[in-house]
């Protein structure tokens, strides 16, 4: 196995760790509000970009580090606080994707920061944006 070098095992870091607050978030909003929508949805898909993840780190064999946000996760006074919250999130998350996506050159580590970049602004974002506007 090629081994990564420093810039691209913090790039993947810094995914996991972005993945995985995003996850621990939507899973609180949905403890403290219910099982509302696009909560559900998301943090099911930001398990599979957790999982994605996963398998780079495993294909390179980088240990997997633990999910530090699981008792640190927000809460919000409204389902509307906490949906405007999501639209920051997931722009923060395509910002960030654009700038880790110049660390490396590797095809499997560029598809994966790709899709997750893709899914975040194409679907995440605008999910969040409707449920603003809805709880307005």
């Amino acid at each position: 196995m090629t081994l990564l070098n420093e810039t691209e095992i913090s790039a993947l870091h810094e995914a996991l760790d972005d993945e995985y607050q995003a996850w621990a978030t939507y899973d609180q909003v949905i403890k403290d509000f219910g099982p509302a929508r696009p909560f559900i949805n998301i943090r099911d898909a930001e398990a599979r970009h957790i999982e994605a993840l996963h398998s780079l780190f495993s294909a390179y064999e980088i240990a997997i580090p633990e999910n530090v946000w699981l008792e640190k996760a927000p809460h919000y006074q409204t389902l509307h606080e906490a949906c405007a919250a999501g639209v920051s999130a997931e722009v923060a998350n395509g910002k960030m994707y654009d700038r880790l996506l110049a660390s490396t050159n590797r095809s499997d580590i560029l598809a994966v920061f790709r899709n997750l970049q893709q899914a975040s602004q194409e679907r995440h974002l605008a999910a969040f944006q409707r449920c603003v506007e809805r709880e307005e």
